[in-house]
């Protein structure tokens, strides 16, 4: 994986901060033209990997790219299932048999309803194969070499103890897409723990960082101690705390933790992702000498 990974928060008026910041960027994205031009900005800075959710506006933006295959011959894309707020506003929109209907495939649709909540849970782990199929077809033709599991349903599953699920959810990544699975979490160390129990070494695992415990189920210490003496590919997210931490000192910690390959951040602008990028490229620097 690439050291420096750009998200896509920015673009869906996700922001941690405040609800004018989140207003203000959903004005600005509004076009998808907003989008690939922010994204340009990204590739320009160095940075060649973008990791975003399966929203649906995300479509469009792999059209964009397939159609200029020449201009992003280099570039990755990290999908993260499922954008949850995609079914939950379906289901306000449809129903919970419409929804159902509109995402799993009509086949499987009506052995669903006629076999109830048996079928169900006996086809538990073959519906998601299908759900996931559902979310890459966007994807199609595009690079996508680490794909990722949410944290809303890894820590679903985590907190379930659906251990399975996720061990599923591994192996069909790699059998059918030949890419590496990734989980999102707030509670990294438990779910390094679950998943080398299920024989899931050297896990990719995506979970905040940050120096003020910022969603990190656990807290600063265990998660500082775990990637310090476990395995596992660490991707650090949220280290600006949610922006309780000036962005250069936010940077400076999370690039100098041990085991940390990759950080994962979002800008809106030219300017923050070029300090970003800097900033980061900068730290690393003084830790190799």
């Amino acid at each position: 994986m690439e050291r420096i990974l750009y998200g896509d928060n920015q673009f869906f008026a996700v922001n941690h901060i405040s609800d004018a910041k989140s207003m203000a960027q959903s004005i600005k994205f509004k076009s998808d033209e907003a989008i690939i031009r922010t994204l340009d900005y990204a590739i320009e800075a160095g940075i060649n990997t973008f990791m975003c959710t399966t929203h649906d506006r995300i479509a469009k933006i792999c059209d964009v790219i397939r159609a200029n295959p020449n201009k992003y011959k280099n570039f990755k894309i990290y999908p993260c299932m499922p954008y949850a707020h995609k079914y939950a506003n379906a289901v306000t929109e449809l129903g919970i048999q419409g929804t159902i209907k509109q995402y799993v495939p009509g086949n499987l649709f009506g052995t669903m309803f006629k076999g109830g909540m048996a079928v169900v849970s006996k086809d538990f782990l073959k519906i998601m194969e299908l759900l996931i199929d559902a979310e890459m077809k966007m994807f199609k033709g595009i690079n996508t070499p680490v794909i990722f599991l949410q944290n809303v349903i890894t820590d679903l599953l985590l907190g379930l103890g659906m251990v399975e699920v996720l061990k599923g959810f591994h192996d069909y990544i790699i059998k059918k897409y030949d890419a590496e699975p990734g989980f999102i979490t707030m509670n990294m160390p438990k779910l390094l723990d679950t998943l080398e129990g299920a024989g899931i070494n050297n896990p990719i695992i995506c979970f905040s960082m940050n120096k003020v415990n910022f969603r990190m189920s656990g807290g600063k210490d265990l998660y500082e101690e775990t990637l310090k003496s476990r395995k596992l590919r660490a991707i650090a997210m949220q280290v600006l705390g949610g922006g309780a931490i000036p962005p250069k000192e936010a940077l400076e910690y999370v690039s100098k933790l041990p085991n940390v390959e990759s950080i994962l951040f979002g800008a809106s602008s030219k300017a923050n992702i070029e300090n970003t990028v800097y900033n980061i490229r900068s730290f690393d620097k003084e830790k190799i000498t």
